[in-house]
C-alpha cells in the first residue's frame, strides 16, 4: 500500500469512526485533533485515543485496558494480534469505558 492509499484509508476510517461516536454516544466528547487523532472522552474523565501511524501504515488505540494496532487487510481494518475488525474492536473498548453498551456502526 503506498503513503497516500495508507492515508485516503485511514481518513476514511477515522472519519467514520468520528461519524459513529457522534451517533452512538453523543454525551462523549470527540475531538478530531491534528494529523489524523481523534480523541474520545468519556463521562468519567477517561479517554481513548485513535490515530493514523504512517510508518508502520497502522491505525493505532490507546484505551483504558490497552494499546491496539490495526492494519488493513485488503478489505477491513483488522487487529494485528486477535484480527478483529476495527468498529467491532473499538465498540468493545469503548462499552468497556462508558459502562454500558456502545455499538459503533461503520458507514
Amino acid at each position: 500500500m503506498t503513503e497516500s492509499e495508507f492515508e485516503g484509508l485511514a481518513g476514511d476510517a477515522l472519519a467514520a469512526l468520528e461519524r459513529a461516536f457522534e451517533t452512538a454516544l453523543p454525551e462523549a466528547d470527540v475531538q478530531n485533533k491534528d494529523a489524523g487523532v481523534l480523541e474520545i472522552e468519556f463521562d468519567d474523565g477517561s479517554k481513548m485515543v485513535i490515530n493514523r501511524h504512517g510508518a508502520a501504515r497502522e491505525i493505532w488505540v490507546a484505551a483504558r485496558s490497552g494499546g491496539f494496532h490495526f492494519r488493513y487487510d485488503g478489505a477491513r481494518w483488522r487487529d494485528t494480534r486477535d484480527g478483529s475488525e476495527l468498529f467491532d474492536a473499538i465498540s468493545a473498548l469503548a462499552s468497556q469505558q462508558a459502562g454500558r453498551r456502545v455499538a459503533l456502526k461503520a458507514g
